[in-house]
């Protein structure tokens, strides 16, 4: 599956195998896209076999993943583009990828494209604060001017060498300098070329709702945990003809609250039989897996056949 941003915004499913086997043809599929983030392989796989139709490479899932930092832009450009490599290649929906402030100015910006575009992403998402970076819900972040901004937006839209890379301009306006801002730096950003305007950190259903009176074309919301706004539904965003939802760190959180107990169950117990129950289980595992795919390919097996890349 493919994001295409020519002739308006749309999600296309290529012509291939679904997860029966059938053989399914290029259908554009419009409405709401709903985005877990992922922040490895695996759970981008988790992700498309549960049905959803894009995954979101989230920063701080990254960030706080691979190298137990908090999401203040420790993260490089070249471990951001190998994990990209590592999650597009699991999977064959499509992937939307937090590229942070686009890793400095307009220079970085063409190479952050390039390497990102060359990974896979179908779409690159760039931020208008100042480095270093915040996470979108927490005080002390510093925008760059909105000059700044639209020279990046713009030239994110030149570096891109396939016409349906989208670009997605997020502002953390809201927060510093007032949603009428947001709103205004949004314009701005649209009319650089930003095929997808993210809002972030908005505080109320009405402020979702007037953004999206006041800023045309498609727009991303964030439906992040703990943060600043409130917890809306996918059918709530559909009434607001939000185009895509994000929820960035939610099975990050699950996950990492289920291994904390686990591990306090385990080192006052001193044994696993409790979490039993709790685990996926070795052919779960497997099956995500595609192993016995790989086994097939070890045994020599011709006409071999079965679900490859998570299909």
């Amino acid at each position: 599956m493919i994001f295409s941003c020519s002739g308006g915004f749309r999600i296309i499913r290529k012509e291939g195998p679904d997860d029966s086997g059938r053989t399914v043809t290029e259908t554009p599929q419009r409405g709401l896209l709903v985005a877990p983030g992922v922040f490895n392989a695996v759970t981008a796989r988790l992700v498309q076999r549960a049905g959803f139709h894009a995954a979101y490479l989230s920063g701080a899932g990254l960030a706080n993943a691979m190298t137990a930092f908090p999401d203040i832009g420790l993260v490089t450009l070249t471990e951001l583009a190998q994990q990209t490599t590592h999650i597009t290649a699991a999977i064959d929906i499509p992937v939307i990828v937090d590229a942070d402030t686009g890793f400095g100015g307009p220079q970085n910006v063409i190479r952050a494209v390039q390497e990102l575009e060359r990974a896979g992403a179908a779409a690159i998402q760039i931020e208008d604060q100042k480095d270093p970076k915040r996470c979108g819900h927490l005080a002390g972040k510093r925008l760059v001017p909105v000059e700044r901004m639209v020279e990046k937006i713009a030239t994110a839209v030149k570096a891109r060498k396939d016409p349906d890379l989208v670009i997605v301009a997020r502002t953390d306006a809201r927060s510093v300098e007032g949603l009428k801002a947001a709103i205004d730096r949004s314009r701005r950003y649209r009319d650089a070329g930003a095929d997808i305007i993210f809002p972030e950190a908005l505080e109320s259903a009405a402020e979702f709702t007037r953004f999206r009176e006041r800023v045309s074309g498609p727009l991303m919301a964030n439906m992040t945990e703990f943060g600043k706004s409130p917890y809306l539904s996918v059918r709530d965003f559909e009434r607001m003809k939000y185009r895509i939802v994000i929820f960035p760190m939610t099975i990050f959180r699950v996950m990492m609250k289920s291994a904390q107990s686990a591990l306090a169950d385990l080192k006052r117990t001193g044994t696993q039989r409790s979490l039993l129950k709790r685990m996926q289980t070795r052919q779960e595992l497997y099956d995500l897996l595609d192993y016995d795919y790989y086994e097939g390919l070890e045994a020599g097996e011709s006409g071999f056949r079965t679900r490859i890349r998570g299909r």
